[in-house]
């Protein structure tokens, strides 16, 4: 099995035979194709939106993708929920010494693939080789660079009325990458909501409707935005427990292990606040979408002067949501 060697990383033969073979083989582009030390690109606009992200999942390939996938979704979706239209992505690969050369091939492929799906072009990147025990497989750090199309959405923009929506389950990603690491994910068949969004959210901005915030709740879950939005607006928010959708697999998967689905990252939802007049219209759009299909409002704003969130069972008992803390599930996204 051929194998990525220190000397893919060093610059000379080996580094120009990786870049032909893999990395312009597979994303190809005019940019990309003229191997300049920058790339060089026009935008249309005066407003960029421009985002950042590594990617250490552990193991790469999992049910529903693998790191180059998540790598390109979770940058194109960053760019999206700022309400920009993503354009460019790098792509930076460290890579360990003896790492599959075909596995390296297949997500490439797959980062090819899903920018794709966004009319996304990969135009700048590097590679590095770390000795073998140095590293544990491959790691990608990705940049993003869009023209925002719809202004003003923020996490301290939230007022009274506003209505909380979630596209669709949460926690599918987070725990389809426990049930891997804890051998459950055979009995389970968890599969990763892993995806890019912007076909989606397009549409919720071309609606019309009156947007505050949107946010993918990757890293601390559907918990950790909403606190974040109730911290940074200074508002209540009252979720309902009911309300949300998760799997029984999910449901399963945190009984099991004595987690909470809301603290679970989902790397293919968008969480939204929406003017109260405009919520049902931002539902029957996301409907229509395949990714929306089990879109649905979960909450409000309640309240202003009162940063918390509070999460409202079907008994019509209420207790605080608390975000999540410590090293929850290590080696996510």
């Amino acid at each position: 099995m051929k194998r990525i060697l220190l000397a893919h990383g060093g610059g000379g033969e080996e580094t120009r035979n990786l870049i032909n073979e893999v990395f312009q083989k597979h994303l190809s582009n005019p940019v990309l194709d003229s191997l300049e030390d920058s790339a060089i690109v026009s935008m249309s606009t005066e407003k960029i939106a421009f985002t950042t992200d590594s990617f250490t999942v552990f193991p790469p390939f999992f049910n529903g993708g693998d790191i180059g996938k998540l790598a390109v979704a979770g940058t194109v979706n960053d760019l999206s929920v700022m309400g920009a239209r993503p354009g460019y992505l790098s792509a930076g690969f460290i890579i360990e010494e003896g790492f599959p050369y075909d596995d390296l091939e297949k997500i490439v492929k797959s980062m090819k693939q899903e920018a794709t799906l966004s009319d996304v072009m990969i135009i700048t990147g590097d590679t590095k080789v770390m000795p073998r025990g140095h590293l544990n497989g491959i790691l990608i750090n990705t940049s993003g660079i869009g023209e925002v199309v719809y202004e003003g959405l923020s996490a301290s923009n939230l007022a009274k009325g506003d209505r909380i929506i979630i596209s669709g389950t949460i926690g599918d990603h987070g725990a389809c990458i426990l049930a891997v690491r804890e051998g459950i994910d055979f009995e389970l068949g968890i599969g990763s909501d892993c995806q890019a969004l912007w076909k989606l959210i397009e549409k919720i901005l071309n609606t019309g409707a009156d947007l505050h915030a949107m946010r993918d709740p990757t890293r601390g879950g559907l918990a950790g935005v909403l606190t974040e939005w109730s911290d940074q607006s200074d508002v209540e928010i009252e979720i309902l427990e009911q309300e949300i959708p998760v799997k029984d697999a999910v449901k399963g998967t945190c009984e099991l292990l004595g987690l909470e689905p809301a603290h679970l990252a989902s790397e293919g939802r968008v969480v939204i606040a929406v003017r109260e007049k405009d919520a049902d219209k931002v539902i029957e759009v996301l409907q229509t979408h395949p990714s929306g299909k089990e879109a649905r409002i979960i909450g409000s704003v309640i309240a202003s002067g009162e940063g918390r969130v509070i999460l409202k069972s079907s008994y019509n008992t209420r207790r605080i949501m608390e975000p999540p803390s410590g090293e929850l599930l290590p080696r996510i996204c």
